[in-house]
């Protein structure tokens, strides 16, 4: 008799990151799969979402880095698995991953982790810190870029037992699907947001901090204008500030600097981010240090747009150069505004022409149907073995 599969995703919120989607989308994959599907959380705005007669759900301050709170959660989590004889232990973050591994020790369970980030380090206590993501009898890297991250600085943690293996984030191109979009939602935003229809339209999506990079994209914009003699455009970045007020200040002051009032609105939030991508003639990913993965690059070719990244990161993976956008160098304003005045000398085809471009590139290589997939194949392996 097949022992059925038991998988108990631990996150700190389930929020609207890729991290979180991707929790969400496996969870509910593995009980459309008859799988048993369960997730240890503090919260999140995912919640509501979640079909509660799919997946069970677990609240508890996995969140917090206090120790005393991990080991607490360690204990909880040991009787959890106990009861609902839950046989993979799957952690996202490594607050939570701590409290997993103690739990997942105890139950004699098997304990796999996602390195989502490249959690930065600047002494060995951090770096320790940082390593129960390698404890792991798998460990998921998120792209390529990720995978050299962590044999470039985590060697030491790495061993024949334990398994490290790329498994790409995905999306849900159905969400994003330009075909899906209503006309209707679309006119509406475009009043709302004061947009004009016979201008270029740029897009930055990404929440207000230093290294997504808007202080670089406004002056691109400023250089776009008096390099190039480019006027007939309109620019969006699209982010919540997340308490960086002196941040967004520093940005309004280098608008209103350059004159660009007229040219770049600040919007804080959408709801429905196919629809801002529908407004868009192309998007930007302005980082000026690497993304893990860079969802905005493949949420923007899911929706058929050209998308313009910094050559950093996962963006790499991504994008195909010059097919499905354009790589620049990063954190160089000057270069960003040479891609951006080429995307906007195309003729309406090429642009359009580009976009079926990425549309293709992200189905075949990133729908959210090919991470479950596989993320299923390795839990059933580990279990097998």
């Amino acid at each position: 008799m097949t022992t059925k599969l038991n998988v108990l995703q631990v996150i700190p919120k389930l929020g609207y990151g890729g991290a979180e989607t991707g929790c969400y989308d496996i969870a509910h994959f593995l009980s459309e799969n008859d799988c048993g599907s369960f997730i240890a959380t503090s919260g999140g705005g995912l919640l509501k979402f979640i079909k509660k007669d799919k997946v069970k759900v677990l609240r508890l301050p996995v969140h917090s880095k206090n120790p005393l709170l991990i080991i607490l959660n360690s204990l909880i989590l040991s009787l959890y698995i106990i009861i609902f004889k839950i046989n993979i232990v799957h952690a996202r973050s490594r607050a939570p991953a701590w409290s997993c591994y103690f739990a997942s020790f105890l139950t004699r369970r098997i304990f796999v982790t996602t390195f989502h980030g490249t959690y930065n380090f600047k002494n060995n206590i951090k770096k320790f810190y940082n390593s129960i993501m390698l404890r792991a009898k798998l460990t998921i890297a998120g792209s390529n870029f990720i995978f050299s991250h962590i044999n470039e600085n985590y060697s030491e943690f790495l061993s024949k037992e334990k398994k490290l293996r790329v498994i790409y984030r995905g999306i849900n191109v159905d969400y994003y699907n330009s075909k899906n979009i209503s006309m209707l939602k679309q006119e509406k935003l475009k009043e709302e947001w004061n947009l004009s229809p016979n201008k270029f339209t740029i897009l930055l999506p990404g929440r207000l901090t230093y290294w997504k990079g808007q202080e670089k994209f406004i002056e691109s914009l400023n250089i776009l204008i008096e390099d190039y003699d480019v006027v007939n455009f309109q620019a969006i970045i699209l982010g919540s500030e997340q308490g960086r007020k002196v941040y967004k200040k520093k940005l309004i002051n280098l608008v209103e600097r350059y004159n660009l009032n007229k040219k770049i609105k600040f919007v804080q939030h959408c709801k429905e981010m196919p629809l801002a991508y529908s407004l868009s003639d192309v998007v930007v990913s302005a980082s000026i240090e690497p993304e893990a993965f860079g969802r905005i690059s493949v949420e923007a070719q899911s929706m058929g747009k050209p998308i313009i990244a910094s050559n950093i990161g996962g963006s790499k993976e991504t994008v195909i150069n010059k097919k499905t956008g354009l790589l620049y160098k990063s954190d160089d304003p000057r270069e960003l505004a040479k891609s951006l005045n080429a995307v906007i000398q195309l003729s309406p085809d090429e642009l359009k022409s580009m976009g079926n471009e990425g549309r293709k590139n992200i189905t075949k290589k990133f729908d959210v149907e090919i991470m479950c997939q596989s993320n299923l194949k390795e839990y059933r392996r580990l279990i097998k073995n």
